[in-house]
């Protein structure tokens, strides 16, 4: 089965080619290791997070801003002692957009696991 063949079975099957599903919110490397990582607890710390993701304070805080602007996590502030802290917890809507992500990803794995070699030629 040539690629061809093999996107058009996919599309008379599903519609649509699994990266359509991909939410670019959500699909950026930093987002969605902020969305993993707080699948993993209740809430994470900001420290936590910068030190997991490799970031800066202002680029951690950029991609905070549009998660929470998306209503996908809480960012809560207080206090530890007498040290300011970040928290960040995911909402529901952020979970249910993890768990589409997720999908949308096995699709497109599982679509080129699928994929059988292009008969090539013989060896001599």
């Amino acid at each position: 089965m040539s690629v061809e063949d093999s996107t058009a079975v996919w599309d008379e099957q599903e519609g649509h080619h699994p990266t359509q599903s991909l939410d670019d919110t959500v699909h950026q490397r930093v987002r969605l290791g902020i969305l993993t990582i707080a699948r993993e607890a209740d809430r994470v710390e900001f420290g936590f997070l910068k030190k997991q993701l490799a970031v800066t304070d202002g680029n951690l805080s950029r991609h905070l801003k549009v998660l929470e602007e998306s209503d996908l996590i809480t960012v809560e502030k207080g206090y530890a002692g007498r040290r300011p802290r970040t928290w960040i917890a995911l909402t529901r809507d952020g979970a249910q957009a993890l768990d589409a992500e997720l999908r949308a990803l096995r699709a497109l794995v599982l679509r080129l696991e699928n994929l059988r070699p292009a008969p090539g030629p013989p060896d001599a």
